[in-house]
């Protein structure tokens, strides 16, 4: 499995299985479908060459209202979420480069922005598409060898930013609207925290989550910068995804043919407390109140 996704509507999960070489053409990936508690639905609910479906090799995906967006090879597929039955085909064509033999587009990840646009990159090409879904438009927003290898796509849930994660030099990039890149984590000469990024997504609160696939491990970013390990000696992680809703963490591996949902620690607001402060602070245990005297009260 590539890529682990959440439905918001429908409320269920969808898997995408490349299932055999990643960049061939062979008509064989599958998308598996998971009920809302993540029972398996249907391990082949979109397979390749069933019917009139192709799907080559499926990676990152995206949801918009009924319709599952899905990055296959050089093509931006999309499938109805209730049927399984394909309702887009776009194919995206390489940017207009000087070398003398054309790249094929190679698709690793989509994001939905919320206000009309898809966006997906090409690790290969170092390019971010933009889609129109109005019109399905497709432009290059931006080629950039700043890029390293854009795998992981997903959009700033307060900034309206796209956020890249590099799979050549484990950097985290932001992209505007405009096509402006922006560094925003990389590896230092005595810091090398991340190699081959996959995956990106943000949790309610705007903490950002990273999976690293050769070291094994899923990164916490706070909004302040500050790196946590929340998970280790994970077997290829790949393209993870967060159902907000739940709080729960999707991650798919990718060479051990299985994915896991987990759920996530609520964070504090590490805001400090409105109420004063109390010698109870600071351990001292005031004593218990006198009990009143017995016989009737006085008036």
């Amino acid at each position: 499995p590539y890529s682990f996704v959440n439905d918001p509507l429908d409320k269920g999960y969808f898997i995408s299985s490349v299932d055999g070489d990643a960049e061939t053409a062979d008509n064989n990936g599958f998308i598996t479908k998971l009920d809302p508690n993540g029972k398996l639905l249907d391990l082949k609910f979109i397979q390749g060459g069933k019917g009139d479906v192709i799907l080559h090799a499926p990676k990152g995906m995206a949801l918009v209202e009924h319709v599952l967006y899905v990055a296959d090879l050089n093509t931006l597929r999309g499938f109805d979420t209730t049927t399984g039955k394909p309702v887009m085909a776009l194919t995206i064509r390489p940017p207009a480069t000087s070398q003398p033999k054309s790249i094929q587009t190679s698709l690793s990840d989509v994001t939905f922005d919320g206000k009309g646009h898809l966006y997906c990159s090409d690790q290969k090409a170092n390019t971010i598409y933009r889609v129109d879904l109005a019109t399905q438009a497709e432009s290059v927003l931006i080629t950039d060898p700043a890029l390293a290898g854009p795998s992981g796509l997903a959009i700033h849930p307060k900034s309206g930013q796209i956020i890249a994660v590099s799979w050549e030099k484990g950097k985290i990039s932001e992209i505007s609207p405009e096509g402006v890149v922006t560094e925003i984590v990389s590896n230092g000469f005595f810091s090398n925290r991340f190699q081959n990024l996959r995956g990106v997504d943000f949790d309610r609160w705007g903490n950002m989550y990273v999976s690293d696939f050769t070291t094994g491990k899923v990164w916490r970013m706070s909004w302040d910068k500050r790196f946590q390990v929340i998970a280790e000696f994970l077997p290829s992680p790949g393209d993870l995804s967060i159902d907000r809703a739940n709080n729960l963490i999707l991650v798919p591996y990718q060479y051990a043919d299985a994915a896991e949902m987990n759920g996530l620690e609520t964070p504090s607001d590490g805001k400090p407390k409105q109420e004063k402060r109390t010698l109870a602070d600071y351990g001292f245990i005031p004593p218990p109140p006198k009990p009143a005297p017995e016989g009737p009260a006085r008036n």
